[in-house]
């Protein structure tokens, strides 16, 4: 990903009056995860139009050239199939299938093994690349890939915080909304027993 390329996805979003997106930084894994969120009780999808499709795989790089429809729909699977994998880590039916589509190429080049991604369907390249992704962070980071505490809030996150116990997508947002959450049901409670 390129600086270029997330501004050029901010533009698309901002032509549109749509909000910035939020955790822009994580693996592509979770940034595909992330590619539906809130601001405030909205709802936004990048994988509802072909320009911002394409944007979003301009960012990493995953453009093959296929029909965006094509590349949408098995993105939209894809992106399901991964927060059900990330909930569950037993749940990996939908995850294998989709990997089912390609493999990986191993080869040695001046000494060092070169890995080579090969996929038959280029529609199906870039869902193929992001499921690869979270086998490859799951693996190196086992657990760490979390969705957001708050439970409206659907966005995910790598937790690269020294102890593994990042529970929100921003302290600042979701965070604070929890505590808020919790400040409003105590006083409610208090107030209602000093009612009784």
């Amino acid at each position: 990903m390129t600086q270029q390329s997330e501004t050029g996805l901010q533009a698309r979003l901002e032509a549109r009056g749509w909000p910035g997106r939020p955790l822009t930084d994580e693996p592509l894994a979770a940034d595909l995860i992330n590619t539906q969120w809130l601001a405030g009780t909205d709802a936004y999808d990048l994988l509802e139009e072909d320009v911002l499709t394409l944007a979003w795989l301009d960012k990493h790089g995953l453009n093959t050239g296929a029909a965006a429809a094509d590349v949408r729909t098995h993105l939209r699977e894809t992106r399901s199939a991964l927060a059900a994998a990330v909930a569950d880590p037993t749940d990996t039916t939908a995850l294998n299938r989709i990997l089912d589509h390609g493999r990986i190429k191993l080869s040695l080049n001046a000494g060092e093994t070169v890995e080579t991604p090969e996929v038959a369907d280029p529609a199906r390249r870039a869902a193929w690349m992001c499921a690869r992704d979270l086998l490859r962070v799951m693996t190196r980071a086992p657990g760490r890939v979390r969705k957001c505490a708050n439970p409206p809030c659907p966005l995910h996150f790598l937790d690269t915080s020294r102890k593994g116990e990042r529970r929100w997508c921003s302290m600042a947002v979701c965070g604070n909304r929890a505590k808020a959450q919790r400040h409003r049901t105590r006083h409610d409670r208090a107030t209602r027993a000093d009612s009784a």
